[in-house]
């Protein structure tokens, strides 16, 4: 025992000991060049899309797609991210308009730049958000919900109750066009005014889709999926919900304050009432909630059915209900979902499989398309346009409203494209399903082989 504590003192020290302390080591993270492709590409979009579309029409819509992008975005923090059902968000952006357009009528002698106004838009809507949102979001799930409509019933009717602010029933006008050019542009060509929108659109769409990786926007994730957990952990869930109500409510008078720049006229029976708010809501959905560029779909969506299809039919209204109700009863994951179960299937070199399946499916889906909406045409013809005569345009044909042939051809294409779409649709989600399991095993095996 001697001899060998002898010999362990008499030994040397560990080489730990005399070697150099370590150098903290740095690591980099690697750039993410998906990230970085995606994102040069939406800046390009947006600055090329004017070129590409030329007409004036044209340009009206993309100035609507670029300020309805910030909205619904703005919106898609409380319902994708916060699970919070609103029924008032036009309520933020309506109030943002206002604050943006009195600002534009006030201050046009103080030199204040035309490209500040929707900031200014954007600090009254989270004024009003701060004001309005601690008792809204005090409650959640149905509760909240009822409340954001309660709130925004509220301050549509107080519309016609304060006509210096918001105008009565004529709304307020402005002239975007005041002070000193900035950057040589006075705004006043829609051309200048769709790349002011353009400039915001992309800023505020990467504020938000940074707000979603922040501690706040994971809590916010968090509070959705399960609010007791959150709270056991030592987290307040209404102050999360409040403060991510404030940042929407932000971005909502951002989206806003570019509305009254681009119209120059704000009414409230368009701006704050609750039938705008269910348009954002019905189109965010439409998009795809769960995902971030979901409600980047829906405000193209919005523009394309608030426009074009209002041109082409009165009952439009009548399609996009039904549009709605598809998509909750087949896709309730929207369009965005669609394009991403796809993207699954091209990744694994599935997607081939299923390109006859979906060409046979969009053939009989338009035929039994066609038939019901001649059948709703010509009855809509009958109600509204009987003075007109008998005979209606559709798709290039004339039909005759009062001939047994039209409605029975109407009826033939309904039946024979939806009888052959709903045979085709139970043959194709077996394949899918099969698609779905030989995916499945893939993974399984690699993750088996790593």
């Amino acid at each position: 025992m001697n001899t060998s504590s002898s010999t362990l003192a008499g030994r040397k020290a560990p080489a730990a000991e005399t070697r150099p302390a370590a150098q903290p080591a740095y690591r980099f993270k690697p750039l993410n060049i998906g990230r970085f492709v995606v994102w040069s590409l939406f800046a390009l979009a947006l600055a090329a899309a004017p070129h590409l579309f030329t007409s004036s029409l044209a340009l009206t819509m993309l100035s609507q797609i670029g300020y309805l992008i910030i909205i619904c975005l703005s919106y898609n923090i409380l319902l994708g991210q916060g699970g919070m059902l609103s029924f008032g968000h036009a309520v933020y952006t309506g109030m943002g308009s206002f604050i943006a357009i009195h600002a534009m009528n006030k201050v046009a002698g103080l030199q204040i730049p035309l490209v500040l106004i929707p900031v200014i838009g954007g600090l009254g809507g989270m004024f009003f958000a701060i004001l309005l949102g601690y008792v809204t979001t005090r409650k959640s799930g149905t509760t909240f919900a009822m409340i954001t409509l309660g709130i925004g019933e509220l301050v549509a009717s107080m519309a016609l109750m304060f006509p210096e602010f918001f105008g009565g029933e004529g709304g307020i006008t402005s002239d975007r066009v005041y002070g000193q050019p900035f950057l040589g542009m006075t705004f006043g060509p829609a051309i200048e005014v769709y790349y002011l929108i353009a400039v915001y659109c992309f800023v505020c769409t990467a504020l938000m889709f940074a707000f979603t990786g922040t501690p706040l926007g994971r809590m916010l994730n968090a509070v959705r999926d399960n609010p007791e957990r959150v709270e056991f952990v030592g987290y307040n869930t209404q102050r999360v919900r409040y403060f991510s109500f404030i940042i929407a409510g932000f971005f909502a008078g951002i989206g806003g304050g570019l509305a009254a720049i681009n119209f120059e006229i704000i009414t409230a029976a368009d701006s704050v009432s609750v039938m705008r708010s269910g348009s954002y809501l019905l189109f965010t959905f439409l998009g795809g909630a769960t995902f971030f560029f979901g409600p980047i779909i829906g405000a193209v969506l919005l523009v394309f059915a608030s426009i074009l299809l209002s041109e082409l039919s009165k009952a439009w209204l009548l399609y996009l209900g039904l549009v709605f109700l598809f998509m909750v009863m087949y896709a309730p994951g929207g369009v965005a979902s669609l394009i991403m179960m796809n993207l699954r299937l091209a990744k694994f070199g599935k997607l081939k499989r299923l390109l006859p399946g979906y060409a046979l499916l969009t053939v009989c889906a338009l035929v039994g398309v066609a038939g019901f909406a001649a059948i709703v045409e010509m009855i809509y013809h009958l109600q509204l346009n009987a003075a007109l005569g008998d005979h209606l345009r559709f798709m290039g044909l004339s039909l005759d409203t009062r001939s047994t042939d039209s409605w029975l051809g109407a009826i033939a294409l309904l039946v024979v494209g939806g009888g052959l779409f709903e045979m085709l649709r139970r043959r194709f989600v077996r394949q899918w399903s099969q698609i779905q399991e030989e995916i499945e095993l893939l993974i399984k095996r690699g993750e088996a082989q790593a």
